[in-house]
């Protein structure tokens, strides 16, 4: 807020904030904040630097950003093997995600743990897995085809 009535209203971000209110000593703890890449920023650089492929990156990106908005933003590496099941058995019992597609939530996911976070989680056995579709067999003898063409 101005301090002169004469001055215009600014808004001030919440580290500038509290870079007025805290002493010297805890400048250099804000401005380390301001300098350390946001969580999404530190994925797309892993995947970059390890050549992974534009659609990959968007993908797993869309799946880690979702996984933080359904445990109501809070950051990953605070949560663990609990939330992780939790949100993977949601996709497949709430949403009813093909098998294919909760696996690739896994992967992303898996790959933030692993790759961007460097934790280890133990397996998770008691996730819901979605259910594949039973492909049957189509089998063409030789007159069904010719009205195929």
């Amino acid at each position: 807020m101005a301090d002169n009535p004469g001055q215009r209203n600014t808004l001030i971000s919440p580290v500038d904030h509290l870079q007025r209110e805290l002493p010297l000593s805890h400048n250099t703890d804000v401005a380390q904040l301001r300098q350390r890449p946001k969580l999404l920023d530190q994925v797309r650089a892993r995947i970059r630097a390890k050549h992974y492929s534009l659609r990959t990156e968007k993908v797993y990106v869309f799946w880690i950003r979702r996984y933080v908005l359904f445990h109501h933003k809070r950051h990953p590496a605070a949560m663990g093997k609990a939330e992780l099941e939790a949100y993977l058995s949601h996709l497949a019992m709430k949403r009813h995600v093909a098998a294919s597609t909760q696996n690739q939530a896994l992967a992303a996911l898996l790959f933030l743990y692993k790759q961007v976070l460097n934790l280890e989680l133990p397996w998770l056995e008691s996730v819901v897995r979605a259910k594949r579709p039973r492909q049957l067999p189509i089998v063409l003898i030789r007159p069904p085809v010719f009205p195929l063409r």
